[in-house]
């Protein structure tokens, strides 16, 4: 772990983790809290390294520090709960030592009952003689290669304070002030961040260039097209958003998320049943999230049906609105907006 004045979540995180770790490295980046008071409950392995604004780097130390025969990596802000707590350990019994990279899933979205609403899969075990290392001054990442598995085990990445909105846009702007050329992915997150920071026509162009270079990954490239179209849409370019959004369709085959924006899209301008058609191809598109990109899970069912709910009642249409409602429900039972609408059609229900 690479942390920095986190004594907030630092001790939830260890209690959820230190038994299943056969070794824990903590690496401080500065902390002037009682991050390390904390840190030593629980392990005696606290190293310290300067921060030059270069997460990679730090991870790397952290890294080489490592002596056992994996390495897994957390933030301090992550967790793991007992289903996934039993997963791992079950992953620590069976796990091949010829395997080299263990995929897992990173949940980090959650709805008002807990259920995770975002999550993709991110590099977490590593076999330690391979000789891994990370990129990427921000957003780092180690590129997966070698022996693959996926296991079903997740680390929630759970917040509970707002850390500097303007840390990331400004390393990159200072390496960019340096000379520095960011390569695709890093050009990528570069221009998730202008947006963030509402400089839509700089996200744009950084945007555009991403895509038009060809050496992004499939995924960050639909991803960019979902971004730029959010772009498109706060600068009032209705056509260009509607038009980014279908050349996501250039890179592979649709994802429920662009479908759901697509859906929104023509809802907005009351072409309903447009809206519908995309709706139901949102519901019918498989889960790619082995393909390394973010997968927001409500897109894949519960959006699109309580949105044709929405349509089939504009339309008129109350018995079908009601049962796409009722498929809602059947995911979120306590959700409000699924409470509300039924609460709507039995009203209508008693005025007939």
């Amino acid at each position: 772990m690479i942390v920095k004045n986190e004594e907030d979540v630092l001790g939830r995180c260890l209690d959820s983790v230190a038994d299943l770790m056969d070794e824990i490295i903590i690496v401080d980046t500065g902390s002037t809290d009682r991050t390390e008071q904390i840190a030593r409950q629980y392990t005696d392995h606290i190293e310290h390294f300067k921060w030059i604004d270069d997460f990679a780097a730090a991870r790397n130390f952290a890294f080489s520090k490592a002596t056992m025969d994996y390495i897994c990596w957390l933030d301090a802000d992550d967790v793991m709960d007992e289903k996934n707590r039993e997963l791992f350990l079950q992953l620590k019994e069976t796990i091949s030592p010829e395997t080299d990279v263990v995929m897992m899933r990173y949940e980090v979205a959650f709805d008002a009952q807990g259920n995770s609403t975002m999550s993709y899969y991110r590099e977490r075990l590593l076999r330690r003689e391979a000789g891994f290392a990370w990129t990427g001054a921000v957003h780092e990442v180690i590129t997966p290669c070698g022996n693959i598995i996926y296991s079903e085990a997740a680390v929630q990445h759970k917040k509970m304070r707002t850390g500097d909105p303007n840390r990331n846009l400004q390393i990159y702007e200072k390496l960019l002030a340096e000379g520095n050329t960011l390569d695709a992915r890093q050009q990528f997150y570069y221009a998730r961040e202008l947006f963030a920071h509402t400089r839509y026509t700089d996200a744009i162009a950084q945007l555009e260039d991403f895509l038009g270079s060809g050496r992004g990954w499939t995924e960050n490239c639909i991803d960019a097209c979902a971004d730029l179209a959010w772009c498109y849409y706060h600068i009032g370019e209705e056509q260009k958003q509607l038009t980014s959004l279908l050349r996501s369709f250039v890179y592979d085959k649709p994802r429920a998320e662009i479908c759901c924006r697509l859906g929104q899209y023509f809802k907005e301008h009351q072409k309903l049943q447009q809206a519908i058609y995309w709706y139901r191809a949102a519901i019918n598109c498989p889960k790619q999230d082995k393909n390394g990109g973010f997968v927001y899970d409500d897109c894949y069912g519960f959006i699109p049906y309580l949105q044709l709910c929405v349509c089939y009642d504009l339309l008129g249409d109350r018995e079908t609105a009601r049962e796409y409602n009722e498929k809602a429900a059947k995911l979120k039972p306590q959700d409000k907006a699924v409470l509300h609408n039924r609460s709507y059609f039995d009203s209508l229900q008693s005025k007939k």
